[in-house]
Parts: C-alpha cells; sequence; structure tokens
C-alpha cells in the first residue's frame, strides 16, 4: 500500500464520482491536478471512466483517445476486460467489475518534452503534392505530439494543463499527462480477430486468452470489406506511403494529378507509423494520422487503428499470423 502526496501528483486529479452503474456520456469534470482534494491509497477500485480508460490501456486494453467519456468504445473495452475477467459482459462500470479493475499506481505524472521533440515539429501541407515533397510527416504541435504519446484526446491535455500556453512549450515546461504504461509486456499471439460489426480488433494467444483489444476503423463500402481468414504478409515500421489517386475519386487534386505520388513516414501519414500488411492485394492494418476518428469514420479498405495501438501490434506482429475478419 502506497500512500499518495501532491507533490507527485498522486491525488488522481481531484476527479469526481460518477454513477458507477451507467454508461455516463458526459465529460468528466475535472479540478486543477496541483491542488487535490483527496489523497488515495494503491492499489484501489476505478472510480470514473478516467480511471476506467487508463486502468484498462495498461492492460493493453484500448479505449481510443482517453478523455474521460464512458462512451461506445470504453464499453467495448470494458467489455473485453470482463470476459478475461470471467464476469458478466456488460459494459457498465459495476461493482463486480470495480472489484477487479484497479489502478495499482497513480493514474496520472508529470513529464517534460525534450529539445530534440520540440524541433522535429514541422507544419503539414494542405496538399498531396506538398506532403510528398516534405522531409518528413512529422507531429505539428506539441499537443498532438503528447496526446499521441500519451494516448489521450488533446482536450484532456488541454484540461488537465490549464495554465499551459501549448504554442509556447519549452523542455522546461512541466506537463501532467495520463500515466498509460503496460503493467505486463505482450504475449505471443495466435491470432488476430477483426469484427466489422463491432468495429474492434482483438489479439489472442494459443488458447484463445486476450491479449489486446482496440477500436478499429472499417471500409464505408461494404464490397471493400474483406471476411474469413487473412494472414499478415509483410510489417512495416514507419512506412513511407504511395498516393494513389485512383483511391481518392472524392479528392479534386486527385484528378488534377493523374499520377502517383510517394509521401514521407511520419505520424501524419496516410497510413501512420505502421503498415502490416494481408494476403489481399492492397490491404493492410495501419495507423493514422487521425486516433479521434478511428472507430467513427470508415476507411477506404484497409484496418485503420490510432497509432499508439498500430504500433503496440507491430511488437507482436509476424508474417503468417491469421487474421480473422467476421462480419
Amino acid at each position: 500500500m502506497r500512500r499518495t502526496t501532491p507533490a507527485l501528483l498522486l491525488a488522481c486529479c481531484g476527479l469526481t464520482c460518477l454513477n458507477l452503474n451507467a454508461v455516463d456520456k458526459k465529460p468528466l469534470p475535472l479540478i486543477d491536478p496541483l491542488e487535490p482534494s483527496r489523497i488515495y491509497m494503491y492499489p484501489r477500485p476505478v472510480e470514473n471512466w478516467l480511471d476506467v480508460q487508463i486502468a484498462l490501456a495498461r492492460q493493453a486494453i484500448s479505449c481510443g483517445s482517453i478523455d474521460g467519456v464512458g462512451g461506445r468504445q470504453t464499453a467495448a473495452g470494458l467489455r473485453a476486460f470482463q470476459q478475461r475477467a470471467g464476469l458478466d459482459p456488460t459494459g457498465q462500470l459495476d461493482n463486480a467489475t470495480r472489484a477487479r479493475l484497479t489502478l495499482v499506481a497513480p493514474p496520472f505524472k508529470q513529464v517534460t518534452l525534450t529539445a530534440d521533440d520540440l524541433a522535429s515539429l514541422q507544419s503539414l501541407s494542405k496538399t498531396w503534392l506538398g506532403k510528398s515533397q516534405q522531409t518528413a510527416l512529422a507531429y505539428e504541435t506539441a499537443l498532438e505530439l503528447l496526446a499521441e504519446r500519451t494516448h489521450a484526446h488533446p482536450k484532456l491535455l488541454q484540461r488537465l494543463n490549464p495554465n499551459v500556453d501549448w504554442s509556447a512549450i519549452t523542455p522546461n515546461t512541466r506537463l501532467n499527462i495520463p500515466s498509460i504504461d503496460r503493467t505486463e509486456p505482450l504475449a505471443k499471439p495466435a491470432q488476430l480477430h477483426i469484427s466489422l460489426s463491432a468495429n474492434t480488433l482483438q489479439v489472442r494467444d494459443e488458447a484463445g486468452n486476450l491479449i489486446a483489444h482496440c477500436p478499429v476503423s472499417i471500409a464505408r463500402l461494404a464490397a471493400k470489406r474483406p471476411e474469413g481468414e487473412l494472414h499478415i504478409t509483410v510489417v512495416i515500421p514507419n512506412p513511407d506511403y504511395t498516393f494513389d489517386p485512383d483511391v481518392f475519386p472524392e479528392s479534386a487534386e486527385a484528378k488534377e494529378l493523374g499520377r502517383k505520388l510517394i509521401l514521407p513516414p511520419g505520424p501524419n501519414n496516410p497510413v501512420g507509423i505502421a503498415w502490416i500488411g494481408l494476403d489481399r492485394p492492397g490491404y493492410g492494418i495501419h495507423g493514422t494520422p487521425l486516433p479521434e476518428q478511428v472507430g467513427r469514420t470508415e476507411s477506404h479498405g484497409c484496418f485503420r487503428l490510432a497509432n499508439w495501438d498500430a504500433l503496440a501490434l507491430l511488437e507482436i506482429a509476424v508474417v503468417g499470423l491469421p487474421v480473422l475478419v467476421d462480419p
């Protein structure tokens, strides 16, 4: 048992409690994390949806961008945890779930960005041609960089740091963030399972135990959604991207270009920081520059994950691994 101290931000930002028997759609009210209203002992049960999202992230169960809102993706993540724990998979934060889903360490910590982090930022061209001429498709802002590193929605970071000027971040700027370091390394996978109807991707071991869970975007057109058993054929970190105008018929620029372009790697690359190719031409599992839209919008045909979930999958994905796609 560890007692928390204000200096180490161990008071869980003084978050207020909410109804634990229903999926609340409203954002959590936060107060200044440096002026805590409570002192906690660890481990402790989760108290609110922000606690839930952080506790699940530590167990490789992603709810998308951590935002403290108990929406559909959080309920899906909670169901995944409940199934793994042998509980009734309701997606609700009932007492039985709270007894099993605990925070073993404080949910927040402080960090700083390095000079190299800040020097790597660069503006992103608004055109495909302009992007192809950049040295990298890097993060544009310190807020975007830190949001992806911490799996957090940018608005949550702004609420956790109300006095920070994000346009004037320096290496001396101390920033409050969710603490989402995994408690254990990922186990060896035997299969990936993608549910088209649930917009989820799950990784399971040989015994069928859940290793990881995350939301996924799928193709807008049903005809472009592959079903059945596929297999991984290639695993590429930090890929470049071949822009094919034929894939973007809605783009006026694509129609004018009439030729393919090679876009450099980076988190704002259209396939993010990972490409996991499948044995169907042109199909793969990959990251995205817009993590807040994963599971809420539809792709051109591939399976799109938040960059942090794609990076986690990159750790364990191997050529030949089966990928089962269900309706």
